[in-house]
């Protein structure tokens, strides 16, 4: 099967793994680290915890890694429920 995501198509037979995370500041200079969104979500209201974006990445086979940044959490689950759709095809 094939799907696409941000006009870039990926066969699920190369993709390792698959998810949605949080890009949160890790109080490290400029740096960045993934967070689940279940962990993000119990942060709710932590004056201490920056999120810089959302993202959706995919693994593949090869160890490459492609990355789908989205500016608010409301379009993150739009290119999810789009990426659902595609899924249950």
């Amino acid at each position: 099967m094939i799907i696409t995501i941000e006009n870039q198509e990926f066969s699920t037979d190369d993709i390792t793994q698959l998810y949605p995370a949080a890009m949160i500041k890790t109080g490290y200079n400029d740096e960045v680290t993934q967070i689940s969104l279940e962990w993000i979500d119990m942060q709710e209201g932590n004056a201490d915890v920056t999120v810089v974006n959302y993202a959706i990445f995919i693994h593949k086979r090869d160890r490459s890694v492609a990355s789908f940044p989205y500016h608010d959490r409301v379009a993150l689950e739009e290119a999810l429920d789009a990426l659902t759709g595609q899924l249950a095809g």
